[in-house]
């Protein structure tokens, strides 16, 4: 099959990934759903835009891996595992080597949230968190720590503050 675009080819292979259950391909997509938004609305120009959407698809590739190796997933290990399955994963990607190269350093630091290298990592954290707190049914004085220490963004500010109410309005 040919692919429109790298990220829909990310994409697909994502989606056919062995091992990955259905939360798991849920999880990415909504990463990558909110990802893609803010990078939009944010500016980013097309190059960062399409590393970072990539890089949301491919975020938690290692989960299946640490499940099984491991019998858990946290954020350590799929940091410390996640880098070298992305690039195996964008190998035959059409995209350039530092790009492929980029996806794979957010993958390896897409908990690490001090210190934030870059506009892409920053938009990551912020997207992996949107999706975290309503499958964890984070707390709301948890949404409100993370909102005052890792949200940078306004946009995704603001769709934090619009789905938990968040912002000085809503409190």
């Amino acid at each position: 099959m040919t692919y429109p675009t790298p990220v829909c080819h990310v994409m697909m292979k994502m989606l056919d990934h062995p091992g990955a259950n259905k939360h798991d391909k849920a999880h990415f997509v909504k990463v990558h759903s909110y990802a893609r938004s803010i990078g939009l609305m944010e500016g980013l120009d097309a190059d960062t835009q399409q590393t970072l959407e990539v890089a949301a698809l491919v975020h938690d590739i290692a989960c299946p891996l640490c499940r099984e190796k491991y019998g858990k997933a946290p954020g350590v290990l799929q940091e410390q595992e996640g880098p070298a399955l992305a690039l195996a994963l964008l190998e035959d990607v059409d995209m350039p080597r530092a790009a492929k190269d980029r996806a794979a350093w957010l993958v390896g630091h897409h908990h690490t949230v001090d210190p934030v290298d870059g506009i892409d990592h920053r938009i990551l954290l912020e997207a992996d968190f949107l999706v975290n707190a309503d499958e964890g049914n984070k707390s709301m004085e948890n949404i409100l720590s993370v909102r005052e220490s890792i949200f940078r963004t306004e946009s995704g500010t603001a769709m934090l503050d619009a789905i938990y109410g968040t912002g000085p309005q809503g409190r």
